[in-house]
């Protein structure tokens, strides 16, 4: 029997020759849980990808967000990131999926997002993988962000390291903008004149991003673009 990695319900999947076929691991999710997944469409922040459907006209500016112009009007951040992309809306659901996968331990959840990485936007890119502290990875048994790369059979280069790890999204607005360096990178080689992305389960505030964007571009790296699960 197959069972959906996110509720276990059992399914039953369709037998075609990719099935028999691929050498990657399968892994599925019920019609229920795939409804409750939310894709991000329609018009979007061109730099956050941050839906616009929701936010008031005042607050866009030529496609850019609001949060986005702030970054940019700050030469520290300026062109850090270039884009971010996401897969799905942080509604209720997904943060309750999210929250097992990080705080329970549930490895076999890396399947349930694994499978709508769209690759071909890791083609020619170092993926790097936002770390945890030291606390946090204890805390957690493993990189939840490394592991849904590794299912996905997706490279990844664990250069970078945290300096200290107070959580960013519960900073200001402006203590975000003027924070001091969050990020490390060791064995700069690997990046050095190429094009990166940097990828984490949850765009928030963009602080978390932003900073380890910093922290590659400094040490050599030719651009900076970002993907997360949620948004």
């Amino acid at each position: 029997m197959i069972y959906c990695v996110i509720c276990l319900t059992e399914v039953t999947p369709v037998f075609n020759w990719t099935y028999f076929l691929s050498k990657e691991p399968n892994f599925y999710l019920c019609d229920g849980c795939k409804q409750k997944l939310v894709p991000i469409t329609g018009e979007c922040c061109t730099i956050c990808n941050r839906p616009l459907i929701d936010l008031d006209a005042a607050f866009i500016y030529d496609g850019i967000c609001h949060d986005c112009k702030r970054w940019e009007e700050n030469p520290k951040w300026k062109g850090v990131l270039i884009q971010n992309y996401s897969l799905f809306l942080y509604n209720d659901f997904l943060k309750e999926v999210i929250a097992r996968f990080k705080y329970r331990g549930d490895y076999l959840m890396a399947g349930a997002f694994s499978i709508y990485i769209p690759k071909k936007l890791f083609h020619d890119k170092v993926a790097i993988p936002i770390p945890l502290s030291e606390v946090r990875l204890y805390e957690r048994g493993f990189n939840q962000t490394e592991a849904i790369l590794h299912v996905a059979g997706i490279p990844s280069t664990n250069c970078l390291t945290r300096i200290h790890s107070e959580k960013q999204s519960k900073k200001t607005r402006a203590a975000r903008l003027e924070a001091d360096t969050v990020f490390a990178v060791e064995n700069n080689e690997q990046i050095i004149s190429q094009d990166v992305i940097l990828v984490d389960d949850i765009y928030t505030t963009g602080a978390t991003l932003h900073n380890a964007a910093l922290a590659i571009k400094e040490a050599g790296a030719k651009s900076v673009v970002s993907f997360t699960i949620a948004r």
